[in-house]
């Protein structure tokens, strides 16, 4: 559901219908500072719609709670869009529009020039040759020219220049229809940061072609290891036969990626990258009427040119039930497909709500008959839109002793209670008070509000921006008999697609191979004219802004409890939490204690009633245990807050036990655990908390199957009712008074008149690494997962700036040492980072984690390489100042606000602190120099003994290679898991 949708219904809560019109959302045009616009009327994002004299679209949404400026730079090409020659090409010019023009990313271009002309024409001969030995012989001959190009490029200077601005996400994305690139920046860098994107898109260069390609190579393996990627694949190509959302996947055909055309991919720039096919669009703080003029005189070069969009073939209609199977190693699930219709159509809006009525987190028909009643491990909806089409998708994963089919069984038969109207009306109309909270909450993010905007103008260039500012009236005149009927012409016997993940080897996977690839010069620290142009160039001063505990925390007193207040000035919503200084290493039971609530019911109330009043009241709860704090959240429409307060209280205080509902649960922990058990991630998170603390450790530190077996009903409960004896604060943001919010706490929150006393949490002792060991988990994958850890020294407040700017300079996100050196120049893997952990609590300590993410053939150049920067930092001034930057204009421009204070408040206390630690931070940046950043790495992780993790195949990796590194430690899941 759109972010404006669900803005507009929360209007219908607030007002009669009968006051509202089809007038009361209209096109209107509007001049100002010499610029004609559109918006619409009563839109509450202010929209303004701008269509330059090239054609280039700009839609701005003023927002001036923080100052900075989300950005999206959006151009309607996307897959869809490939030649069916050359799939992929979209994906991997978004790859490449990170690599500069002519005036930046270059020492000297026109002795680069050549050589790009040259590995141009290279790549088409080699597509052209099919003889193997032939083709080798040409790319050799490409790898040794890309040698000399790179001699010349300088490598990520676009992503040090973003840096140095102070940008914040620096990515793209490339989907089906779209191709967008993505910046958060601060309000004072816009001039600088126009100029960039005006010269970014001026004449892209295609260099360092042949590293980039093998990262895109990388991408494309780490998808045939992703159980999730492959069943999303298999969704499009299902229901989309004779489309290209189905026909063409976003990343490419293995045939084509090994036939890579810098020609194809240059004509395709031309075609699409054109100012009446692409749109700026920013959310933030800024003067509209100032920032139109200062994007036309940046923009006005780019002539508009005929384009032809991708017109997709009418689907017939799907006859089956189309069966499709998945393989892998994770666990099994089951998804149900139907292709919906167009963005836009009424049909996509009843579709829409139909996904909500049948799943919607708290009380739709999946959501109680299924999840509640724990029929399967877990189950859901949605709906997917896209222009021509949208996916509408149910799926479930199967229980302890559940096979897929039965879980397919149990989908259809919500379905058929849709069908039938076996729900109440007031759901329907409850979801419009859900909608309201939900977009209260979304406004205030730039980031929301650009996503909004960016959708629209995929699907139908702002066009329709109107109908959807108007959604609330349609909305508003659905009724059950309406929604029912679109049930049963949309959801027939056989017009779907049912998709199973199977467990089991995948025996149509083809690896991308490696090509040989001689690392390639970085020319990391150095800068192009241009670069140090904008760079040198000052920015109008923007002074950061701590938060004063003493100042802007309010205190107050709700029997021996502790309230930390906030005002909501802005809106009328509330978030009232409970904390308390316990958690599951204090009693293991208490994070089981958290799920159970879910199911639980009081004398008063059934567990569907009490779903089904939180859903009406448009308000949740949520209990959160972790390892060494709880935190009790409330949250939702002030004027529900009472209601909603006495809700949970009922239900915390009174939940009655179940001894069904607990064995319901154990059997979804028993097939959860089993499940973690084949997840990479789970089993790598593991192997590092291992590596931290050995064989006892947090990770492990959890219910045997023992004692899960033998937990009793009443174990919980009682821990459940007891919960609030344990000393906790309240915290509160929200539109209500301190003086009439303790008064009504009083009434809501019963309070024992001393504090019960907590278990003590048990203590976990972090490994002293003394000499190299190697950690490995056999896993059936193509890639190698392998991580370095290592425990530092105990938490020192005055290390946090030190720690943060090496972070920053070492291995924090593209522009990084590391992501430079081991896959811009090596082409060693796709995903790769490091930075050292700051604990959260004083007394405990530092800890550094590095991470390649490889194929299995380059899992020892890796390792060598990542060595290699822990034991000698490569220093070069630029990118430490840049970095430095980054750090700095990063305070200046964050704003800790709302109940962020009373977060942040907490957090300082439990290091010790009683101030906003960022202010020291801020002043150490500026005195730090780069020799204090190679002291610290020379002093603390070079030349020092790590433990290695590695999460891979046994059938693609030596044991005898592992062993180079350090004593070898086979570990098997028990010890892993602790179950």
């Amino acid at each position: 559901m759109s972010i404006l949708k669900a803005f507009l219904l929360l209007t219908y809560v607030s007002f009669s219908v009968t006051t509202f019109s089809q007038d009361r959302y209209e096109w209107k045009q509007a001049s100002s500072n010499g610029y004609t616009y559109r918006y619409v009327t009563n839109d509450p994002m202010a929209t303004r719609f701008y269509t330059l004299k090239n054609g280039l679209s700009v839609i701005l949404s003023k927002n001036t709670k923080e100052p900075r400026v989300a950005v999206k730079i959006a151009v309607r090409a996307g897959s869809n869009n490939d030649p069916k020659e050359h799939t992929g090409l979209a994906h991997y010019l978004e790859h490449l529009l990170f690599k500069g023009t002519d005036k930046f990313g270059s020492l000297d271009w026109t002795k680069e020039k050549p050589l790009l002309d040259k590995i141009e024409s290279l790549y088409e001969q080699y597509n052209g040759t099919k003889d193997e030995a032939k083709r080798r012989e040409v790319y050799k001959e490409i790898d040794r020219v890309s040698g000399e190009a790179a001699k010349f490029a300088i490598a990520g200077e676009y992503d040090h220049l973003m840096k140095a601005l102070g940008s914040q996400g620096t990515n793209a994305h490339t989907s089906v229809e779209e191709t967008v690139y993505h910046e958060d920046i601060p309000a004072n860098a816009m001039d600088k940061f126009l100029a960039i994107q005006a010269e970014r898109f001026r004449n892209p260069i295609m260099r360092i072609f042949h590293t980039e390609l093998e990262a895109v190579y990388e991408e494309k393996n780490r998808g045939l290891d992703n159980d999730g990627n492959k069943m999303q694949e298999a969704m499009f190509s299902t229901v989309f036969p004779t489309h290209n959302y189905g026909l063409q996947t976003t990343i490419g055909t293995i045939e084509h990626l090994k036939n890579p055309s810098i020609t194809a991919i240059r004509d395709f720039y031309n075609k699409y990258y054109v100012p009446n096919n692409m749109a700026v669009l920013m959310a933030g703080d800024f003067n509209p009427d100032e920032l139109i003029k200062k994007i036309d005189n940046h923009f006005s070069f780019m002539k508009a040119k005929p384009v032809v969009e991708y017109k997709g073939t009418k689907e017939k209609p799907i006859e089956g039930p189309v069966v499709k199977e998945v393989y892998g190693p994770t666990a099994e699930s089951i998804r149900i497909l139907y292709r919906s219709a167009p963005a836009g159509t009424r049909e996509a809006m009843l579709a829409d709500l139909a996904s909500d009525i049948l799943a919607n987190g708290k009380a739709g028909l999946i959501d109680l008959n299924l999840n509640k009643q724990q029929k399967v491990l877990g189950a859901g909806a949605a709906l997917w839109q896209f222009k021509d089409y949208g996916i509408f998708f149910l799926l479930a994963s199967p229980k302890q002793g559940q096979s897929a089919d039965d879980v397919k069984d149990l989908l259809r038969s919500q379905i058929a209670h849709l069908k039938n109207g076996d729900f109440d009306e007031t759901l329907v109309k409850a979801t419009a008070a859900n909608y309201k909270l939900s977009r209260l909450q979304s406004l205030e993010s730039n980031a929301a509000r650009v996503n909004s905007i960016m959708d629209q103008f995929i699907k139908n260039r702002g066009n329709e921006w109107n109908k959807e500012v108007a959604l609330i009236d349609e909305m508003s005149r659905i009724t059950k008999k309406e929604l029912v009927a679109f049930a049963n012409r949309f959801f027939t016997d056989n017009n779907y697609v049912v998709l199973y993940k199977r467990k089991g080897e995948d025996k149509s996977i083809t690896k991308v191979e490696k090509p040989p690839i001689t690392p390639v010069e970085t020319n990391a620290g150095k800068s192009s004219p241009f670069v140090k142009a904008i760079i040198e160039t000052p920015l109008p001063s923007l002074k950061p802004v701590f938060v004063d505990y003493n100042k802007d925390l309010q205190r107050g007193k709700v029997g021996n409890a502790e309230v930390l207040y906030v005002q909501n000035e802005d809106n009328s919503l509330f978030r009232l939490s409970y904390r308390f200084d316990m958690g599951s290493w204090n009693n293991k039971k208490l994070p089981l204690a958290a799920q159970y609530l879910q199911y639980l019911g009081t004398d008063k109330y059934t567990s569907e009633e009490i779903s089904k009043q939180f859903y009406n009241l448009a308000c949740n709860f949520n209990v959160f245990p972790g390892d060494e704090q709880t935190t009790i959240t409330v949250s939702g429409l002030q004027e529900n807050f009472d209601k909603a307060v006495s809700l949970f209280e009922e239900l915390l205080k009174n939940c009655k036990p179940d001894e069904a509902a607990l064995e319901g649960l154990k059997n979804l922990l028993t097939k959860a655990r089993a499940n973690n058990k084949l997840n990479k991630g789970a089993i790598a998170s593991a192997m590092q908390s291992y590596a931290m603390y050995g064989p006892k450790n947090p990770y492990n530190y959890t219910l045997t199957d023992e004692e899960l077996k033998n937990l009793k009903a009443n174990d919980l409960t009682d821990l459940l009712h007891g919960l609030t004896n344990n000393q906790h604060r309240i915290g509160y943001y929200g539109p209500q008074p301190i003086n009439q919010l303790t008064t009504n706490l009083q009434k809501l929150h019963s309070l024992p008149a001393s504090w019960a006393t907590n278990s003590d949490a048990v203590k976990f002792e972090r490994v002293k690494q003394t000499a190299n060991k190697v950690l490995f988990a056999n896993y059936d994958a193509v890639q190698s997962e392998i991580f370095w850890v290592k425990n530092l020294s105990v938490y020192d407040p005055k290390n946090e700036a030190m720690i943060n700017l090496f972070n920053s300079y070492f291995g924090g996100g593209m522009g990084s040492i590391v992501f430079s050196t081991i896959r811009e120049s090596k082409a060693l893997a796709y995903a790769t980072n490091a930075r050292v952990i700051t604990p959260g609590k004083k007394d405990d300590y530092f800890s550094i984690v590095a991470y390649v993410g490889s194929q299995s053939d380059k899992m020892n150049d890796a390792v060598t390489s990542m060595n290699e920067l822990l034991n000698e930092l490569p220093r070069t001034e630029q990118s430490f100042e840049n970095a430095r930057t980054s750090l700095m204009k990063n305070i200046e421009t964050d704003r800790i606000t709302q109940d962020g204070i009373i977060t942040s408040y907490l957090n300082a206390q439990r290091k010790g602190l009683d101030r906003d630690l960022r202010q020291e931070n801020y002043a150490l940046y500026s005195t730090l120099k780069l020799d204090d950043i190679y002291k610290f790495h020379q002093e603390t992780l070079a030349k020092q003994p790590y433990t290695y993790c590695v999460v891979a195949s046994d059938k693609r990796i030596s044991m005898d290679d592992l062993k180079k590194y350090g004593e070898l430690q086979v570990l098997n899941l028990e010890e892993l898991f602790g179950y």
